[in-house]
């Protein structure tokens, strides 16, 4: 094989992991979509594509398992392989909190709304926006991007403890809110661990460019 074709290997496997990021990304938007706006349907949606991206998943590691065992690469090409098997793991994860927030949809579709959801959405943009810029990072190699988009990761804890604040005031002030609200705080968690998924991408965007395996995520919130 010749090192064109080696290197166009390489980038079919990158786009593989681009691929799936935006399969995830549409995932998360869609799921909390359906949740904002009672979409049975649209969550229907959702859980369904689930399957169609853990098959994205398998084909990708199975891109990545043929290059390691036909081509042997070496230094940052082995780093680069290794980093697209965790990634499309993350986004498989990320995939699945979406999952579960469309089920959360479907199970609240005919309660009226506890209160406006201002937060939730909130939290939605910020973890896609991070998922966004974290593959970014990933093509272009950048180290600098990645460690930047970790810090990020304090909004929206941030935003998931004023959430759990507010529906636990709803809950302790009256008691027949507390199944809604015990299902809306599930929906903020899936999007806190979206978030913390985030940054083990940015871990192995850094691992790629460095070599060295660091632990970014240490929240100073």
């Amino acid at each position: 094989m010749t090192r064109a074709q080696y290197a166009h290997q390489l980038e079919e496997l990158r786009g593989s992991v681009v691929a799936m990021s935006s399969m995830t990304s549409k995932a998360i938007d869609n799921a909390m979509n359906a949740l904002l706006r009672q979409d049975m349907r649209l969550a229907q949606e959702v859980i369904a594509a689930d399957r169609t991206i853990n098959e994205h998943r398998w084909r990708t590691e199975d891109q990545a398992l043929l290059l390691i065992a036909t081509q042997a690469p070496m230094a940052k090409d082995l780093r680069t392989v290794a980093a697209a098997i965790h990634i499309v793991t993350d986004l498989e994860r990320m995939a699945d909190h979406a999952a579960g927030t469309a089920k959360i949809a479907i199970q609240t579709a005919d309660q009226a709304p506890l209160k406006p959801l201002i937060d939730l959405p909130r939290m939605c943009d910020i973890a896609r926006e991070m998922l966004h810029d974290s593959i970014t990072a990933y093509i272009d190699d950048d180290e600098a991007a990645a460690r930047a988009i970790v810090d990020r990761d304090d909004e929206v804890d941030a935003l998931y403890d004023q959430i759990y604040r507010e529906l636990l005031t709803f809950m302790m002030a009256d008691p027949s809110t507390i199944n809604q609200a015990t299902h809306l705080l599930w929906a903020a968690h899936n999007l806190e661990r979206i978030a913390d998924r985030v940054t083990n991408i940015c871990e192995q965007v850094v691992f790629t460019a460095t070599g060295q395996l660091e632990e970014l995520a240490v929240s100073t919130y």
